[in-house]
């Protein structure tokens, strides 16, 4: 009888270390629906059990809750413009990618400050960046950034593997926020986001760490900002260049590579003109 009954239990599997995974908490998501939540004590993972209520969730790619979407854009952009200026190098013959990314207000910003990202994602219509849409034209991308993405992602290490051999990089640039130690209560931490029912998985540094050794990466953080590279990044200048000097940073950059802005402006509108006449 107690092998038949052990045989019933559902022991779940980690899917960044494959160990064994505990319930931490329950608690309710999008208000009506009761939502498990794993524990890895191993690598520190922890995710939502089978999260059914997505599609719900995402019925509005922008939840009306997230007034901070803009100025969190504006500030990544400046630090990932500083980063990328300062720290990987580039003058102007690079191209980017900003995978999963939503109204394509970061793609458009990084192109003002003058580097060539382009926009993709399976979900979102593309709003901002228009005309810039990843094709396999454009060829390998020197980074792969995924801002406020590792969180609504179900299976990690799968997407950001996806990622680098899709766009044909060596660098995954990425934000999500991090704890410490034991999961925080349901109501301890706000980016569970129980609300919108659109975060499903929550790492810890050592997560991150266990993810780069299983994919053969190099990892690299100051907290805010998480580097997966196939190469060493530097520690000391990624907390230079995101921290205090990233507004000096993105000025020298943007002065450096020239924005792109009235560039795109005229590409767009030639190309909107010769569409025209074709059509008349």
């Amino acid at each position: 009888m107690v092998i038949t009954a052990l045989s019933k239990i559902n022991i779940m599997k980690c899917p960044i270390c494959n160990d064994g995974m505990s319930v931490s908490f329950m608690a309710m998501v999008l208000c009506h629906h009761e939502a498990t939540f794993d524990y890895c004590q191993a690598c520190g993972f922890l995710r939502a059990r089978d999260p059914h209520w997505l599609a719900e969730a995402y019925s509005s790619a922008i939840t009306a809750a997230d007034t901070g979407l803009a100025v969190r854009n504006i500030s990544i952009a400046r630090k990932l413009a500083s980063i990328l200026y300062f720290i990987f190098d580039e003058r102007g013959q690079g191209s980017y990618v900003d995978t999963a990314g939503g109204s394509g207000m970061l793609t458009r910003l990084m192109r003002d400050y003058g580097f060539n990202f382009f926009w993709a994602d399976k979900y979102a219509g593309n709003l901002l960046a228009k005309g810039f849409e990843y094709d396999q034209a454009v060829g390998c991308c020197r980074a792969v950034t995924a801002i406020e993405v590792m969180e609504h992602v179900e299976y990690p290490v799968a997407f950001i593997r996806d990622s680098l051999e899709r766009f044909q990089s060596e660098v995954f640039i990425f934000t999500t926020e991090l704890f410490e130690g034991a999961p925080p209560h349901a109501d301890e931490w706000q980016y569970y986001s129980l609300e919108t029912g659109q975060h499903i998985s929550f790492f810890q540094r050592r997560t991150l760490e266990v993810i780069a050794e299983k994919m053969g990466l190099r990892f690299v953080s100051n907290g805010e900002i998480h580097i997966l590279s196939k190469h060493p990044v530097n520690f000391l200048r990624l907390r230079l260049f995101a921290g205090r000097a990233s507004v000096l940073g993105a000025y020298l950059a943007r002065r450096g590579l020239g924005s792109r802005t009235m560039s795109d402006h005229e590409n767009i509108a030639r190309h909107s003109a010769i569409d025209k006449d074709g059509r008349s």
